[in-house]
């Protein structure tokens, strides 16, 4: 006897309640790890501050902060202040990790924005052309180029970015949001959104728009390409399985003509795993933001979390690394939530 299937309704909510349920022990489990894991390596102010201090002043100053108390104390205390949003106070510059994550978090917000649009721009329409031109030349030169992209570091990209166009060439700057010219103006019309192209967009100076826009070309190709890759090989392989289905055959024999049964009925079902993936990406990509980030001074979470380990802040890393995962989860949850909105094939 055939089960009785459930509205599409319905499947949905019970899809996205399902994964709404299982979003919180992830998250828990996260924050968990992070915390026990700096832990392993030590209190933060011994590793901050040891050497600098004597064992009595090391001793004072832990008490203070309460590492002197059990561990499951501190990480109960841990979980109630990240549910308030309070990650702590960094021991490098004395400033709220929440302040880090909202000024920093937003210049990495904005990289990974513009790389995201290199990912699309770049991968979609090569992995296109090389399912149109399947194992001849393009198609073996674009794949080629994929795995390049995608294997190379992403630091040494970047490396060979800024000695290229910037150094050899000149065509573009090597470092930084916006040059110091830029930033002064934009700081003296205050109200900052900390988002540079939002802020330059807002004062109306086209000449700050070009140059923080200039400023985001490297960085963005950099981290974009790396995700570009990936699309260029998931288009292209849907792509080649999607034209031989079925339904693109009936379309065919309807008389429909090629560019539209390739545009409207298989590159849109092709497109699909390329939205699945997206939340993988979202992690790859804040992990090779760090590296973008320090390679081209991009004063985001990334840069921030790499002097914060130089300094062996192990506060400020935890509260940063902590929400970088949370964000994660979050992300995942969304692209789940879009995913089940664009195939309805994953709700059942």
């Amino acid at each position: 006897m055939r089960s009785k299937q459930l509205p599409s309704s319905v499947a949905l909510l019970r899809y996205l309640g399902l994964r709404l349920v299982l979003l919180i022990p992830t998250v828990w489990i996260l924050v968990t790890v992070v915390f026990f894991f700096m832990r392993v390596i030590g209190d933060p102010i011994t590793a901050a501050l040891g050497g600098r201090l004597s064992p009595a002043q090391l001793a004072e100053r832990k008490a203070e902060a309460g590492y002197d108390r059990p561990v499951w104390v501190q990480y109960f205390e841990y979980l109630g202040n990240v549910l308030r949003g309070d990650f702590g106070t960094t021991n490098k510059d004395h400033r709220a990790i929440s302040e880090v994550l909202l000024t920093n978090g937003a210049a990495t917000v904005e990289l990974v924005f513009w790389a995201v649009l290199v990912a699309f721009v770049v991968g979609i329409p090569l992995g296109r052309l090389a399912a149109r031109y399947h194992d001849r030349l393009p198609d073996v030169t674009i794949r080629t180029f994929s795995v390049l992209v995608y294997a190379a570091p992403v630091f040494f990209i970047g490396l060979l970015a800024k000695l290229l166009f910037s150094s050899a060439l000149g065509w573009l700057p090597s470092s930084g949001r916006a040059s110091t010219g830029t930033r002064l103006e934009l700081g003296r019309q205050g109200g900052s959104s900390h988002f540079m192209i939002v802020d330059a967009i807002r004062s109306g100076d086209g000449a700050a728009i070009i140059d923080v826009l200039r400023h985001a070309v490297l960085p963005a190709l950099t981290l974009g390409l790396l995700t570009a890759g990936i699309f260029i090989r998931l288009i292209r392989i849907n792509l080649l399985e999607t034209v031989r289905a079925d339904y693109v055959t009936a379309a065919r024999a309807r008389g429909v003509t090629e560019r539209k049964v390739v545009s409207k009925h298989a590159f849109r079902n092709a497109l699909i795993p390329v939205v699945t993936v997206m939340g993988m990406q979202i992690a790859l990509m804040l992990g090779g933001a760090i590296l973008t980030e320090t390679t081209f001074e991009w004063d985001g979470l990334g840069y921030q979390l790499s002097q914060y380990l130089l300094a062996r802040d192990f506060v400020a890393v935890q509260g940063i690394v902590t929400a970088i995962a949370l964000v994660i989860a979050v992300t995942s949850f969304l692209i789940d939530v879009i995913n089940a909105l664009v195939d309805p094939r994953v709700r059942y």
